[in-house]
């Protein structure tokens, strides 16, 4: 069954040992972007704990930034439009740079989540779609006392030989429209050496995003049968 995920958030943090914080090379970075005449982030700021670059947005929630930690990077893109590509080149080509500014050698670890939103085909709710039709609760949940208002599942794909990384899925019920289905992956990789190139950076948010496509889509859509008049 065919859904169009509508992505909502990118979130990526790249772990590395810690280091001192210092704003200059990530203001030198944010400097040279500038010159090239098409940066990414538009403005730069330091706070207590670390150097910021983020975009301006008039949008209520959205989110634009990236932050340069004592023991990580941090990248944001919520509710911004951006692509999982576009996002994946982001935190690659800012990283490599921010890192040989920095001198950072390694990142111990990169945790990358996607928060998408998709419309069950055949409910007009997802609370009933959830309830109904993945776990096919009657009259179990009168033991309660109340009816959920929320209906979510949660799970853990630890690594294995034949896949290193890990996975985290949640997928619930949306409160800001019922009719939308929230689903987050959130995914873990193992340490990348610099100087060897940071392309697996980028290839990890798509192996991310594509996990929900290929596997969490028609794992739902096996539940999303037409209901009986």
């Amino acid at each position: 069954m065919y859904y169009a995920p509508r992505t909502i958030a990118f979130l990526c943090e790249l772990l590395h040992p810690p280091v001192a914080p210092d704003p200059g090379p990530v203001q030198r970075v944010h400097n040279q972007l500038f010159e090239s005449g098409d940066p990414p982030y538009q403005s730069f700021h330091v706070t207590p704990e670390g150097s910021v670059l983020s975009n301006p947005s008039t949008r209520p929630g959205a989110v634009s930034s990236a932050s340069f930690l004592k023991d990580r990077f941090q990248f944001r893109e919520e509710l911004t439009g951006e692509t999982t590509e576009g996002f994946g080149e982001r935190v690659q080509k800012l990283a490599t740079q921010v890192c040989s500014e920095k001198g950072i050698q390694i990142f111990t670890a990169q945790v990358v989540t996607v928060r998408t939103l998709i419309n069950p085909k055949n409910w007009r709710d997802s609370r009933g779609f959830l309830k109904e039709g993945v776990f096919k609760f009657d009259g179990e949940l009168q033991c309660l006392g109340r009816e959920p208002q929320l209906f979510g599942l949660r799970l853990v794909f630890p690594p294995t030989q034949d896949s290193p990384n890990a996975f985290t899925l949640r997928i619930e019920s949306f409160a800001s429209d019922p009719r939308s289905l929230f689903i987050e992956n959130q995914a873990s990789f193992g340490p990348q050496v610099v100087a060897r190139g940071l392309e697996e950076t980028s290839a990890n948010v798509q192996r991310n995003y594509t996990f929900i496509v290929e596997r969490v889509l028609p794992f739902l859509g096996n539940f999303d049968a037409r209901q009986e008049a």
